[in-house]
């Protein structure tokens, strides 16, 4: 790839979530002189049908529960072909930087598999990053300690025919300042009840976990040729610091040649949300010169 021009920032989004929750960090960017786009992945964001009895007040959950999901049927190869259309049509204006948080990691890695040649880096905003084929279907040997599984539970949403869909209702925690703050200590501790509200509101309902397949794994011979970065988040309570640093070995045992390059900063798992200006810098020092 060429590397004359300012880098382009392209990015994926992490579970439940679209392109709005990249705004802020965006907007710093620009101020650093740099493009950036956002995707919203299919089944994601405002073009998505999702669930009306979502946006309703009260909440109807009866309906919720018998909505149909945007998201079922949607494979990790629809992502993928998303994310490469985006990327073959940004190529032409300069270098390509592509960028991932948390689930979405896993599409990140499977884009960089299957086009190494239009990437000039990938990184992870502590994003999955699996390194070999057992961490999709073995217990990682890891102690994960986060607090997002007990409080995703409170707010799961069981639906029929589910096929790998969860649905979670992120606005419950809107009536309920308990699972209001158990949910915000998980996912953006440092940050505002204001901002955190504003994440609520841009959360989708569903996310597809069967995109959690072999597809996803890093292969040393096309994803291995791309420089990775992996930004450890080591107030992230959702993705705690220990996993993080299991999968960056796992990574570079699979490319001891090409290890990631890594950097930490004191944040949240969504810290590019309420704090973005520190990944704003960071991701700058990052671009080719």
């Amino acid at each position: 790839m060429s590397t004359t021009h300012r880098p382009t920032f392209v990015f994926v989004p992490g579970g439940s979530s679209n392109a709005r929750a990249w705004g802020p960090l965006q907007n710093e960017l620009a101020l650093h002189g740099h493009r950036s786009y956002a995707v919203d992945l299919p089944g994601h964001g405002d073009g998505a049908d999702h669930p009306a009895a979502y946006y309703r007040q009260p909440q109807d959950l009866a309906a919720l529960a018998a909505a149909p999901s945007p998201m079922r049927g949607v494979t990790l190869r629809d992502n993928v072909r998303h994310v490469v259309d985006v990327l073959r049509g940004l190529a032409p204006s300069g270098p390509l930087v592509l960028v991932g948080n948390s689930f979405g990691g896993l599409t990140v890695t499977a884009v960089a598999n299957a086009v190494p040649e239009l990437l000039d880096r990938v990184v992870y905003l502590s994003a999955a990053c699996l390194g070999d084929p057992s961490m999709v279907t073995d217990a990682w040997d890891v102690v994960d300690d986060n607090l997002l599984d007990a409080a995703a539970a409170r707010i799961a949403v069981p639906i029929p025919d589910a096929q790998g869909v969860v649905r979670l209702n992120w606005r419950a925690a809107h009536a309920d300042p308990g699972l209001f703050a158990q949910l915000k200590e998980a996912v953006m501790a440092d940050g505002t009840d204001h901002q955190f509200r504003m994440l609520l509101d841009s959360m989708d309902p569903d996310e597809n976990h069967a995109v959690l397949e072999e597809g996803a794994v890093a292969r040393a011979e096309s994803w291995g040729r791309v420089p990775h970065t992996f930004v450890r988040l080591s107030e992230d309570r959702s993705m705690p610091p220990a996993v993080q640093d299991y999968m960056i070995r796992t990574a570079d045992a699979l490319t001891p040649h090409n290890p990631f390059d890594v950097h930490t900063l004191a944040a949240s798992h969504v810290g590019y949300f309420s704090r973005p200006r520190p990944f704003a810098e960071l991701l700058t020092s990052l671009a080719p010169r």
